[in-house]
């Protein structure tokens, strides 16, 4: 556990926008495909985005329609990455987003019953929280890029969630004992990442 914490520690250390932008070597995207590829990338290449999106398909997995949460958090996404591109400032975002990650990690360990209309409205709005965060590195670009850079997100965001979904129905359909040790394990790694992410943006 400490050389996870420790290499968590790392990752959150480095610098997001050059991670965002590594596709154009620092640049905003120009084109469609670069905007296309930058949004694919966004959303797993920072650890805390990408913990998240796999806790919370993993969760939605013990849920009867789980997809509609997945769904709500794509949505969120997209109305947070609108919201700051069209200026709306959204203080302590990211403290937000590091305590999101550390909830739905909870949530995945003790494995906590919630109604789905509730997690759907809760993933929203941590929805919101990610997505305004993403829009950072493409803040500035043009409409096309733009455009293909919010598809690219939302596609990752459904193809990631969506496939933690189902590998842990496949898992408690298999054993359960071995799915309650794996929300044990997701759940925790998932809380560390978030409350290493949390001490860095309030120290920040």
């Amino acid at each position: 556990m400490k050389a996870f914490i420790a290499a968590a520690t790392a990752l959150a250390l480095l610098p997001r926008i050059a991670w965002a932008h590594h596709f154009m070597g620092g640049g905003l995207p120009e084109t469609l495909a670069q905007g296309l590829l930058s949004g694919l990338g966004h959303p797993v290449i920072g650890l805390d985005h990408a913990a998240f999106i796999v806790a919370a398909g993993f969760f939605l997995a013990s849920i009867e329609g789980g997809m509609w949460g997945v769904l709500a958090l794509i949505g969120g996404s997209l109305i947070g990455a609108a919201l700051h591109l069209a200026g709306f400032g959204l203080p302590g975002a990211e403290i937000g987003v590091a305590l999101s990650v550390i909830l739905i990690g909870g949530l995945v360990m003790i494995r906590r019953e919630v109604k789905l209309f509730w997690l759907a409205g809760g993933l929203a709005l941590a929805g919101v929280l990610h997505g305004y965060a993403y829009a950072e590195s493409i803040f500035g670009a043009e409409a096309a890029p733009l455009a293909a850079y919010l598809i690219g997100f939302s596609l990752v965001q459904l193809g990631v969630a969506t496939a933690a979904l189902l590998i842990h129905r496949r898992l408690i359909a298999a054993r359960e004992a071995w799915a309650r040790l794996a929300s044990s394990g997701i759940g925790a790694a998932v809380g560390t990442i978030g409350a290493v992410f949390l001490v860095i943006n309030i120290a920040a």
